[in-house]
């Protein structure tokens, strides 16, 4: 079941859109504020969200700019206004489509089907990871942190690499030993504490998390 987070402030659209979308089988996420809207979208993940672009506390284009910093996740705004600067603000944020009120629900159902069906293309035949700010570039062997390009080493980036592959499973040492030196490998367990090290100094504070007794694992 996909999921779907909206985000709107008047709540008998975002009532009549949440019992449209549920009855086409999409589970449905509502909030009416945009601070409450973003804290939503950055707790979990979600397959689409729909963001009006006039929220209280924080605006749709704004919420739109600070998800894009984290995920590529779908985005489609929907606005009252059909300026083309509106349009074109929305866009510049990082909005991958917008809808102009009012409209029919078939063109939004339509528009959504859209937006899925290119997550899946993309996911399908990607040569990059992305968990967060964090993306690697299988084929060219770079890692990016914000868009900037990260120095790494080969044992630094096969370690992220492996690590990144396992969202949100965690590795033992003798697994990533295995994975990342070899079968064969007569480096000690301790190596990778050490190699962990070095990397968490290059990555995002605890993107790296460490579960005593076991291993690491990088949560998305």
């Amino acid at each position: 079941m996909h999921s779907i987070l909206l985000v709107e402030d008047e709540k008998s659209i975002a009532r009549f859109v949440q019992l449209e979308l549920e009855h086409e089988g999409y589970e449905v996420v509502v909030c009416h504020d945009g601070r409450d809207g973003l804290a939503k979208a950055q707790k979990r993940s979600f397959d689409v969200l729909l963001l009006d672009v006039m929220l209280p506390g924080l605006n749709g284009i704004e919420i739109c700019r600070r998800i894009r910093g984290q995920s590529s996740v779908p985005i489609l705004l929907i606005t009252a206004r059909d300026a083309v600067m509106d349009r074109v603000a929305g866009l510049d944020a990082g909005a991958d489509d917008y809808l102009v009120k009012p409209f029919a629900i078939e063109e939004l159902l339509a528009r959504i089907r859209v937006q899925l069906r290119k997550k899946v293309d993309i996911e399908t035949n990607t040569s990059t990871i992305q968990i967060k700010n964090v993306k690697i570039d299988e084929d060219a062997f770079i890692t990016y942190v914000d868009n900037k390009a990260l120095t790494l080493t080969k044992t630094e980036f096969d370690l992220l690499h492996t690590l990144m592959r396992s969202k949100n499973k965690v590795c033992t040492r003798d697994y990533i030993l295995q994975t990342v030196w070899g079968f064969d490998t007569e480096v000690e367990t301790n190596v990778v504490d050490v190699y962990i090290r070095h990397l968490r100094g290059k990555l995002p504070a605890s993107f790296i998390e460490t579960v005593r007794g076991v291993g690491y694992v990088v949560r998305g």
